[in-house]
This record gives structure tokens, C-alpha cells and sequence, in this order.
């Protein structure tokens, strides 16, 4: 996933639903994640994951921040914020976030990692 934040969470969450000890949401998310993951993998613009760009999330981090949501036709599906690179045809999971509660101050509030 390339950073080291959501790298480890991604790898956390995985070995909890591997060995048995995910709690019933976290299987959950992770099968969302990894069913998202590899949409946004083979294709970032699949209509399923509603793949928009977040202007306040591309002004804060200085270049363009997508989203993606995590289930297909459900708007208060979780959602995955990524950016293109750093290389050529390379995408980069730089935070997800539950569906936001606060609609006014829903991108203020997602913390996203840097690009490495």
C-alpha cells in the first residue's frame, strides 16, 4: 500500500481475519477493503466505487486526493482516499475513514498520511 500507516493497518487487519480473532466489523471491513483494494487496482474509475476527486482533501494535501467508497451503491459506505504515484501507473491508499457523521466538517476530519 506503500505507506507505512495504512500498510500496518491493512496488515493488522489481515492477520486478525486470517488467524481467527477479528471481532465480527472488523471481518467485515476487511473484506470491504479487500474487495475496494482490488477494484481500485485493476481499475480506479470502476462505477461501483463512485471514484470522485475531494477538492478540500486536494487543497490540504497539495495534490489531488480521490475517494473511493468501499460498497457499491450504499452512500454511507466507508471510504478510501488515495492519490496517483508516486510512479507511473501506481496508486497510493493514503487513509480511510467510516462514513462520515458530520457532513460539514466530514474532510476536516480525516487524517491522511504522507505519500513516501
Amino acid at each position: 500500500m506503500g505507506i507505512p500507516e495504512m500498510r500496518d493497518f491493512w496488515l493488522e487487519l489481515k492477520s486478525k481475519a486470517e488467524s481467527g480473532k477479528a471481532s465480527k466489523n472488523e471481518l467485515k471491513l476487511y473484506k470491504k477493503l479487500g474487495k475496494a483494494l482490488n477494484l481500485i487496482a485493476r481499475d480506479p474509475r470502476y462505477p461501483g466505487l463512485k471514484t470522485h476527486e475531494i477538492s478540500a482533501l486536494t487543497e490540504r494535501f497539495g495534490e489531488k486526493v480521490w475517494e473511493s467508497y468501499l460498497e457499491n451503491n450504499n452512500p454511507s459506505a466507508g471510504r478510501l482516499f488515495w492519490v496517483y504515484g508516486p510512479g507511473r501507473r501506481h496508486i497510493t491508499i493514503i487513509g480511510w475513514s467510516p462514513h462520515p457523521d458530520d457532513k460539514s466538517a466530514a474532510y476536516s476530519q480525516i487524517k491522511l498520511s504522507r505519500a513516501e
